[in-house]
């Protein structure tokens, strides 16, 4: 879905912000491995800010590419659960995949925050990147809709924008899988694919009962 990338929340820059104004102007940074690869329902990662060894230095390009675009496209996801979750007469089991999401993105979030800061990269992309290379990312349009629908409506809404924002996730994560060369990161492009495509089958079966 190639639109125009919306503004996170003030709530999602900030976090994101706050650990990126953390990052060092050291090359070598500290370990990843210490945090967990991808644990749904695990508490969230800490930034990699102790004294632990660094594995940092076994990165490529495509490993910076990954968190970089990754990092908002998770926070977008974090945006549209946190709109369900403040939605009345929503069904049960939708309220369930929000804070689901939530629960798993958000953390994964500081994780690869940490990672590119260990690295010594920049953790937002460059300027001027499009997002047309970010599938699945919903445009100003689509949240407005989310973010006005009510109920049984909304749960639809929620159930198949998030079927194409995991489609557009999943993509990323297997160009990853392939190319990528750290150790954590490619453990987490794994976990994601596995984690994503098991939740768009459900949101799939749901769409049907709701």
């Amino acid at each position: 879905m190639n639109k125009k990338l919306l503004p996170l929340s003030a709530t999602a820059v900030a976090a994101v912000l706050a650990l990126a104004g953390c990052a060092s102007g050291s090359g070598t940074g500290s370990s990843g491995t210490s945090m967990p690869g991808m644990d749904h329902g695990s508490s969230p990662a800490s930034a990699p800010s102790t004294s632990a060894p660094a594995s940092a230095a076994e990165h490529n390009a495509a490993d910076v590419t990954f968190a970089q675009m990754m990092i908002p496209h998770h926070a977008q996801a974090v945006e549209m659960s946190d709109m369900m979750l403040k939605k009345q007469d929503i069904p049960a089991e939708v309220t369930a995949l929000a804070t689901k999401i939530k629960a798993a993105q958000g953390p994964e979030i500081e994780m690869m925050t940490g990672w590119l800061q260990s690295w010594n990269e920049p953790t937002q992309m460059p300027s001027g990147h499009s997002s047309h290379s970010m599938g699945g990312m919903m445009g100003d349009e689509d949240m407005k809709k989310l973010d006005a629908a009510q109920g049984t409506e909304a749960a639809r809404l929620f159930l198949k924008q998030m079927i194409a924002h995991h489609e557009g996730a999943i993509m990323m994560a297997k160009t990853e899988n392939t190319a990528g060369r750290n150790t954590d990161a490619v453990k987490l492009s794994k976990d994601i694919v596995t984690a994503q495509e098991a939740e768009i089958q459900e949101m799939e079966k749901l769409l049907s009962s709701v």
